[in-house]
Order: structure tokens, then C-alpha cells, then sequence
């Protein structure tokens, strides 16, 4: 039986990446010692790290100006180190989810915060519209994909100051305008490596405009001059992501990734809208392709439990909602085929069958 993890990350990942990161951990290069020992200065390595920057800027067409680091701490990291770099008096947050939040938490150690919006109110089951960016503001921080709710900015925004994102879940799943943003920032554990590195995507141009003294890790301009090896970096984990990113470029590259993830994501959505047990969260329009949320309809509840063992004797694991908000969750990043949700809507007809009134 085919075992399908839809976990929300770490998460699934390319065959291909699993399989060839560990023949290097095992022997690296043919040097006979395994990636895990080999120096990260050492010149096999320095044509890895290039090989995944270059990939990333190829497979995202980054535009001239802009670098890619690889960084350690997580977005997490990035919540606190974006406005240590930019926020010189006063920063703007979109309020959409659980990371959103953390993320504005953190900025407000360094100066005044406006959150032009939030959807917190209604459990953050949508996007909100209509909101105002304050042209004095030192930049504009969102969260593309909402992991954990199953919300997403489908769209590249337009904005009066410099534009920031975390796009921890959904890069590379969607064709994305670089140039409309200053900073793109995300942990790659979700659909491009495994976890322990963190992708940043910053325009050279907009650091070192604050006054305050920025200790020397937490200081883009280090990483970028030092070409993310500074240092010590998370080899194991980009190695794994630039072989990810081989994969995605022999497979299509970003629109064909595009292409799929609709279908998958219409495949999902059509048999919860259709099928009684089940219902989903979200407003309609803004549906995430990469987190499915979803719970029992309400004559149905207290048959979570079952529908979990049900879905795992069929081999669909990890569909439990965050802890926070319960239900279901499947997560439909890049590397899962088309068949997995096949498979998951199978068993969710068969569920039906097996409890409907």
C-alpha cells in the first residue's frame, strides 16, 4: 500500500531529494566521506551552495539586485532580524495567522507597528480587503500562506514602501513577481528542504538605512558578503534543497508546479464542497493550494478520531489539524502527486458511505 504525508512540515519531499541526499551523506562526491564531515569551504561544497543560488534565482527569476542567502533560526529568526535591518521608526503588519502575529510581536521591540489589518476576529478564516498602507511606514510585512488556517494571498501585491513576505509554505508553488517585494523570507521545511535552513530573497539596496547598531549575525550585509558562510551553514539541509530545486526545474519548473497544485487543490476543495460529512473552513476565495483545511460537518462531529484511523489504514498520514484550531489539515506542497489526493478524496467518499444519515 502507497503511504501519502500530508503534513504541514516538515513535510514531504522529492523522492529524488530524499534518494541522492543520502548517497551524499553516505559518500559525498565520490570523496568517500560523507556530506555530514566534509568542510564547508571545501570546493565541492562552495559548488553546491552556488548551484542552489543560482537555481533559485533561475527557477524564481530573480532580478538583478536582489541576493539569496541561506540562513539558520528558522523564520522564526527572520521575525526579529527583518526589522532589526529595516524598521527604522515605524513598520506595517497584515494580521492573517499564528506566524503573522509572532512576526508582529517581535517588531515591536524595535519600533512603533500599525497593523493595517487583521482577520483574527473571525478566527482568520480569510483575507482581509480594503486596507490602507501607510506610505511612511518603513516597509509592509505579510504572510503569504497561512499553514495553520489554510489561508493564502493568491496574488503579487502592489505597495507604497518596500514590500516583505513570508513565504515559508508557498514558494516556488506559484509564478511570483520578485520585483514587487524588498524581502522574501521563509523556513524551507516545507516545500523545499528539510528543516534546519531558512531562504532569504533580499534587494541589496534596501539594507543599511537604520541607525542602530546590528550585531554582526543578525546582519543581512554579513551573510550576503561572505556568500552565507559566514558561518558554519546548515549543509545537509541545502544540499537537499538544491536538489529540490533540480527536480523542480527537470519537472517544469514554477508554472508547471503552478498548474498542479491548482488541480490538485480543485481536486480536494470540489469533494469537501461536495461530500455532507465534511466541510471547509475558509472563505472560498481565499482558499490556500498548499494547506487544505477542513473539519466535520456539524452533525458529524465527534467522528474526528475515526476518520484519522480510517484515513491511515489507507495510508493518508498527517491530516490532523494544528493544535489550535483541530479538524484536518492536508498539506498538497510540490512534491505530492496528484495521485495522494486522489487517494485522500477516495477515502473520503468511502468515509461517507460508511456514517451519512
Amino acid at each position: 500500500m502507497k503511504k501519502y504525508n500530508f503534513s504541514a512540515g516538515p513535510s514531504i519531499l522529492p523522492q529524488q531529494t530524499i534518494e541522492e541526499t543520502a548517497k551524499a551523506i553516505q559518500n559525498f562526491n565520490g570523496s568517500s566521506f560523507s556530506l555530514m564531515e566534509v568542510s564547508h569551504r571545501g570546493k565541492d561544497f562552495q559548488a553546491v551552495m552556488d548551484e542552489a543560488v543560482e537555481l533559485f534565482k533561475e527557477l524564481l527569476d530573480v532580478p538583478a539586485g536582489y541576493s539569496v542567502i541561506f540562513l539558520g533560526g528558522g523564520a522564526s529568526l527572520q521575525f526579529c532580524m527583518v526589522p532589526f535591518n529595516l524598521l527604522e521608526k515605524k513598520a506595517a503588519y497584515l494580521n492573517t495567522g499564528t506566524w503573522a502575529s509572532k512576526a508582529q510581536k517581535e517588531a515591536k521591540l524595535f519600533g512603533e507597528v500599525v497593523e493595517v489589518a487583521t482577520s483574527k476576529p473571525a478566527n482568520f478564516t480569510y483575507i482581509p480587503k480594503d486596507y490602507v498602507i501607510p506610505t511612511d511606514a518603513d516597509y509592509f510585512h505579510i504572510t503569504t500562506n497561512n499553514t495553520i488556517f489554510g489561508t493564502e494571498i493568491h496574488t503579487d501585491m502592489d505597495s507604497p514602501v518596500p514590500l516583505v513576505a513570508d513565504m515559508s509554505s508557498d514558494i516556488f508553488s506559484r509564478p511570483v513577481d520578485i520585483s514587487k517585494y524588498a524581502l522574501i523570507y521563509g523556513g524551507a521545511q516545507k516545500n523545499l528542504a528539510p528543516a534546519g535552513v531558512t531562504f532569504v530573497i533580499v534587494k541589496d539596496e534596501i539594507l543599511g538605512k537604520v541607525n542602530r547598531a546590528i550585531p554582526t549575525m543578525l546582519d543581512y550585509r554579513t551573510h550576503i558578503e561572505n556568500g552565507s558562510m559566514f558561518n558554519t551553514p546548515p549543509v545537509v539541509p541545502i544540499y537537499a534543497a538544491m536538489q529540490t530545486l533540480r527536480w523542480l526545474k527537470a519537472n517544469g519548473g514554477v508554472p508547471a508546479m503552478y498548474k498542479r497544485n491548482k488541480e490538485k487543490a480543485a481536486l480536494l476543495y470540489d469533494e469537501i464542497d461536495r461530500n455532507p460529512v465534511f466541510k471547509g473552513t475558509c472563505a472560498v476565495e481565499d482558499r490556500s493550494l498548499m494547506n487544505v483545511c477542513f473539519v466535520l460537518s456539524s452533525e458529524y462531529e465527534g467522528n474526528e478520531a475515526a476518520f484519522l484511523e480510517f484515513a491511515k489504514e489507507r495510508g493518508l498520514y498527517e491530516l490532523k489539524g494544528h493544535r489550535s484550531v483541530g479538524g484536518f489539515r492536508a498539506s498538497i506542497y510540490n512534491a505530492m502527486p496528484i495521485e495522494g489526493v486522489q487517494a485522500l478524496v477516495d477515502a473520503m467518499k468511502e468515509f461517507e458511505k460508511k456514517i451519512a444519515k
